[in-house]
């Protein structure tokens, strides 16, 4: 059997909707990719990422296009086929250099591009299943044409969406996602201006009116933040949103802390408004949202396969009451971190049953679970696997 080093080379191949940086606002897959990249970096490992100039990573920097496409969602374009196709390529190349063991993949879209186009990739590739099974038709019928020798590895994100991905050729452990909660402020809600606190793309799926339903019933102030993408659906729920909002705000700033909390956050709390929306906020915005709320709502309406929400608001101390959808029983305890509940009537009864949770439990359910560290170690392991299992039994490329 071939030696098998410690140290690893990743190529992760990232999203372009954003770029790679710890200070989005909205960017769920990009914010992953980040922490994956910065833990494997702090565990030793060489860590590049392909992705957009305008990214600022922890390991390597490879830059692929000059600018990520800053919406998170536009229209399917041929200009923007081009730039996706020069991306993928000009990180396959890299990979070509002879110095890589792994390719992490990000894209559903690019790993089918890649085997559509039966492109020859010189190593494994791990693929994280950022999106639920219902995104990804095609994707999910030329897997079914692999077989398990096959060099492509496919990861979910919980245990939810593995039960969703049932069949898939290759599927590994679930691997949950991790932040770096030594980077989320914690401490006592604030009680001069209480409110509850709800984050998230402005969608139905959502449910931001869910949560305002609570809010009118419970008698809560609520801030809603999340920005509305140029779709026509999110568009117009949006509009039957608006009567319901007794302020629109925006509480983007180029204050931080204290001061932005003191100049942003107080006088618009102070206002007496009960329903506040103040658009998207930025990462060190959101933290004190999170920080100063009595309670997060997710009142999610799908099976989503994470919620990044969750995690960082129970690391911020503050709990989650969130609908039984996806993975939401995976990452809230249920009377210890917040509460699960099957109805909004639930919801409105947890809301006013919330100060029985304990804090720092929170925090230390997020620390224990859900860190970067134990992202990347599980992470590490299984590339270390694949590269062992190909070394004693030789794969067939994709």
């Amino acid at each position: 059997m071939a030696h098998v080093r410690t140290k690893l080379n990743v190529l992760h191949v990232a999203t372009l909707n954003r770029p790679i940086r710890p200070d989005l606002g909205y960017g769920p897959i990009e914010t992953v990719i980040y922490n994956i990249d910065k833990g494997l970096h702090q565990l030793g490992h060489r860590s590049i990422v392909a992705c957009s100039g305008d990214s600022r990573v922890v390991g390597e920097h490879y830059t692929t296009i000059r600018k990520s496409f800053a919406e998170y969602w536009s229209q399917d374009t041929r200009a923007r086929r081009a730039r996706m196709r020069r991306h993928l390529l000009m990180s396959l190349h890299r990979g070509k250099h002879g110095d890589i063991d792994i390719i992490h993949m990000h894209d559903a879209v690019m790993m089918e591009y890649l085997f559509a186009r039966g492109l020859k990739v010189p190593v494994p590739i791990v693929m994280t299943l950022h999106v639920p099974a219902e995104d990804t038709g095609s994707f999910r019928r030329w897997n079914r044409s692999l077989t398990r020798s096959s060099a492509a590895y496919f990861v979910p994100i919980s245990e939810f969406q593995r039960q969703q991905h049932h069949g898939l050729i290759n599927a590994q452990q679930v691997i949950h996602h991790g932040i770096n909660v030594e980077d989320y402020p914690f401490g006592p809600a604030s009680r001069t201006h209480e409110y509850l606190f709800s984050i998230g793309r402005i969608t139905r799926d959502k449910g931001q009116d869910k949560a305002i339903g609570v809010a009118q019933r419970t008698g809560d102030r609520l801030v809603i933040a999340g920005n509305v993408q140029n779709k026509a659906k999110d568009r117009a729920f949006f509009k039957k949103l608006k009567p319901s909002i007794d302020l629109i705000a925006d509480a983007r700033s180029a204050l931080t802390g204290a001061a932005y909390y003191r100049r942003v956050m107080r006088p618009l709390l102070a206002s007496h408004k009960q329903i506040i929306y103040i658009g998207e906020v930025n990462d060190a915005q959101k933290k004190l949202w999170y920080r100063h709320a009595r309670a997060t709502l997710f009142p999610i309406q799908w099976g989503e396969p994470f919620g990044l929400v969750m995690i960082e608001s129970m690391a911020c101390g503050t709990p989650v009451v969130a609908l039984r959808q996806g993975s939401v029983p995976e990452i809230v305890v249920h009377g210890k971190t917040g509460f699960v509940v099957d109805s909004i009537e639930e919801m409105v009864e947890a809301v006013r049953d919330i100060r029985a949770i304990d804090r720092r439990e929170c925090r230390r359910h997020v620390t224990k679970n859900f860190s970067i560290a134990s992202m990347a170690a599980k992470y590490a392991a299984l590339y270390h696997w694949i590269v062992k299992d190909r070394a004693s039994c030789r794969k067939i490329s994709p």
